[in-house]
C-alpha cells in the first residue's frame, strides 16, 4: 500500500474514532448496542490501528511536496512548544492545577502540538498529518465546550509537579530519539 495512503487510513480511523465522543447521540449508541466494555476496546482498537498505520505510512512519504515555505520561527519555536504540550498531556488525567485551569489540557496540548509542526514543516505530508490533528483539536475543545464534558478535580501541587516533570521527560526522549522513532530529524 502507497505510503500517503497508509498515512491518510491511519489519520482516519484514529481521528475517526476519537469524533465518535463528540456526538454524544451516536457514542451512547454505540455503547449500549455493544456494550460499554467492547465499545471502549472497539476505541482502543482502532486508536492503536490508526497510529500503526500512521507510523507505518509516515517515512515513505519523505519525498519533499511543498504546499507552502516553512515558519522558521516554528522550528525555533517548537523544542519548547512541544514541551509545554508533553507537560499538557501528563497534566490532562491527573488532579492537577493545570487541569482545573485549562479545562481541556490534553486537547490544548494535542493543539500547540499540531500547530507547531504544521508550521514548521510545510510539505503535503505534514500538512495532511499536523493540519489533520489542528482540526481534530479545535474541533474537539468546542465540543468538548459545548457539551459542558468537564470532569472537575480537587486539585493538588503534587500531582502539577509530577505532571511537569514527566512532560519534561517524555518531551527529551522523544526529541532525543525523534530520528530513530519517526525517520525525521526533530527541529532544535
Amino acid at each position: 500500500m502507497e505510503s500517503m495512503t497508509l498515512l491518510v487510513l491511519g489519520i482516519g480511523l484514529f481521528i475517526g474514532i476519537h469524533l465518535v465522543p463528540t456526538v454524544p447521540a451516536v457514542r451512547s449508541m454505540l455503547a449500549l448496542r455493544l456494550g460499554e466494555g467492547p465499545y471502549k476496546g472497539l476505541f482502543a482498537l482502532m486508536s492503536a490501528a490508526g497510529l500503526v498505520f500512521m507510523v507505518l505510512g509516515w517515512p515513505g512519504t519523505q519525498v519533499p511536496i511543498h504546499v507552502f515555505p516553512p515558519l522558521a520561527a516554528a522550528g525555533n519555536a517548537a523544542p519548547v512548544v512541544v514541551t509545554i504540550a508533553f507537560i499538557l498531556f501528563a497534566a490532562a488525567n491527573m488532579r492537577t492545577h493545570i487541569r482545573a485551569k485549562l479545562r481541556h489540557p490534553m486537547l490544548i496540548g494535542l493543539l500547540l502540538w499540531a500547530v507547531v509542526h504544521l508550521l514548521a514543516n510545510g510539505d503535503l505530508a505534514g500538512t495532511v498529518l499536523f493540519g489533520s490533528f489542528t482540526a481534530y483539536a479545535i474541533v474537539a475543545i468546542a465540543s468538548a465546550e459545548s457539551r459542558g464534558a468537564l470532569k472537575p478535580v480537587v486539585p493538588t501541587w503534587k500531582h502539577d509537579a509530577i505532571a511537569v516533570v514527566a512532560g519534561l521527560v517524555l518531551a527529551y526522549l522523544v526529541m532525543r530519539f525523534h530520528s530513530r522513532i519517526f525517520d525525521t530529524a526533530p527541529v532544535i
